[in-house]
């Protein structure tokens, strides 16, 4: 599908975007180990005015974990449409509370209006859209604080929203990491030189399924739907149907863990198949440092695979999924090998980001200790990186020429991707620890087409995630899917996205949304936002 080369570009515009934020992690002598895992950011419309907006999650004073002042405060600013942002977290009431880490957006009452999630180390909550500009606390009422039986609160990382029984109704899928106390931390040190603790030395914690009642109120079904048996040590999580039974798969990246595909096995239960299905351990047998994951169709065959970010030394592994229920590790074969085991990142989005046809892939890089140079010789600020999708299947690092600013290394960890000024190409918004983020333009000088779909679900979700969408122009085909959890602790657009190459037409898009309805458009004139409301049948 790819029509002449192309390069890609960003352009880091914070300072001219009125975006003004610090993650602030409160790194303390103690070194917490969440203090180098929070950073999520979530890009959705909550006003419903067209224009992305940006939420940042932030951390809290330690040891109390509670957000003392206004610097603590999780941060909502609204997109003005000329570049610049607006902070309007007072007035939308979305300070939140407790160290925060990861961000989920989705419609759950099917109102309208996009709703938010923050998974957190000591406070989960969940703030409804009242449509008015404001949100509202519902946590408590809604039934989701992400208690876990016999533990209490977990520690959650990041969450994310999608219908796994298919009734119309975004249920609620929560990533549990470490069984860690502040309480009873104990102080790591490598060659005597104080240093955040590997996650080997813990437990981990059972995730949490909250099934959508549709009265506001949510069932914790972690139990029944066989979810808290697989106990891991989740730092990622994506959604797709792999193998395209119909109901909606889970993909969860572990830390120094095998990785855990569960099967959603169409009765309300799963089942993890990823031993079997092969993206439990890389092509060397060996569990990674699973930090972020997507779950999305890289080379146009139809079916989704996994592209996970990971450690130094370890590569960044891609799953290529072959049918049947079968993966095959290609990080070697992709060149990816040699072009990430020399890096750790967080953040991940596979996206065409050049608008040739083929999916690219977007890396936030940063070492995971604060003081890895003294104790690693390895530098803790790392630039971000973009793989620029070749086709079949391999890949070329594009990072030296994608923009002066894009190689000022920072402490990345969360991103969040889609189209922040409706131009048709895509930008991220990336997380810095204890600095301010990144607002990544796209400026990519391409005269290649593209459409993005806005979908409306009726008798599916209203966000119509898990619809599936084919798209066939005079250059061939391509697959996406409608999707917002991806990445690290991180929530991205809804909307569905598509590079055309030079294909001015789309001949056909065919959509066959989570209730099953089937909906075909015939010639699309590229380069417009189209809005696809579910079809009666």
């Amino acid at each position: 599908m790819v029509s002449g080369a192309s390069a890609i570009q960003f352009e880091n515009v914070i300072r001219a975007s009125n975006v003004k934020f610090t993650l602030r992690t409160s790194i303390s002598p103690q070194r917490y180990t969440f203090e180098t895992m929070t950073g999520g950011v979530a890009v959705f419309d909550y006003n419903n005015d067209g224009l992305l907006d940006i939420y940042f999650t932030n951390g809290a004073a330690i040891p109390s974990l509670e957000k003392t002042d206004s610097r603590f405060w999780n941060r909502l600013f609204r997109n003005n449409g000329d570049g610049t942002f607006t902070d309007v977290t007072e007035e939308a009431g979305l300070q939140g509370a407790g160290y925060s880490m990861g961000v989920a957006a989705g419609d759950y009452d099917n109102d309208g209006f996009v709703d938010l999630y923050v998974a957190g180390v000591n406070r989960n909550q969940l703030f409804h859209n009242n449509g008015d500009g404001t949100f509202t606390d519902v946590t408590g009422k809604a039934g989701v604080a992400g208690m876990v039986p016999k533990l209490g609160k977990a520690w959650s990382v990041t969450a994310g929203w999608f219908d796994y029984n298919n009734d119309g109704l975004l249920d609620l899928f929560v990533v549990n990491y470490l069984n860690y106390s502040i309480k009873t931390a104990t102080l790591c040190a490598q060659q005597g030189i104080p240093a955040y603790c590997s996650p080997v030395d813990f437990l981990g914690t059972p995730n949490i399924l909250y099934r959508n009642n549709g009265d506001g109120t949510f069932t914790d079904v972690s139990e029944q739907s066989h979810i808290s048996q697989y106990v891991g040590k989740g730092m990622g999580l994506a959604f797709a149907d792999y193998d395209n039974d119909g109901f909606t798969d889970i993909f969860i990246s572990n830390d120094t863990f095998e990785n855990y595909l569960l099967h959603n096995n169409g009765d309300g239960t799963f089942t993890n198949v990823a031993m079997l299905s092969g993206v439990a351990y890389n092509a060397f047998g060996r569990a990674v440092a699973g930090m972020g994951a997507d779950f999305q169709d890289i080379d146009n065959d139809g079916k989704p695979d996994v592209f996970e970010t990971a450690m130094f030394g370890e590569g960044f592994p891609l799953y290529r999924n072959l049918g049947d229920g079968q993966f095959q590790d290609v990080t070697g074969a992709a060149g990816l090998s040699a072009l990430t085991s020399g890096s750790t990142a967080w953040g991940v989005g596979i996206f065409d980001f050049d608008n040739d046809g083929l999916k690219d892939l977007f890396t936030a890089n940063s070492d995971i200790l604060d003081n890895s140079m003294e104790l690693a010789h390895r530098p803790y600020p790392l630039a971000n990186r973009v793989f620029r999708n070749k086709g079949n299947l391999k890949f070329e690092d594009a990072s030296s020429k994608a923009g002066a600013s894009f190689q000022i290394p920072a402490p990345h960890r969360g991103a969040a991707f889609g189209d922040l000024n409706n131009d048709g190409k895509l930008d991220a918004v990336v997380t810095v620890m204890n600095g301010p983020p990144e607002i990544w333009m796209n400026r990519s000088s391409t005269r290649n087409h593209w459409i993005i779909l806005k979908l409306v679900g009726a008798k599916s979700n209203r966000d119509g995630l898990g619809t599936k969408v084919k798209l066939r122009t005079s250059l061939g085909t391509q697959y996406n899917q409608a999707t917002t959890a991806l990445g690290y602790n991180s929530s991205s657009d809804k909307r569905v996205h598509f590079g055309l190459g030079s294909a001015d037409i789309v001949e056909e898009i065919e959509l066959t949304w989570p209730s099953g309805i089937k909906q075909v458009l015939k010639n699309v004139k590229a380069d417009q936002i189209v809005t696809v409301r579910e079809s009666a049948q």
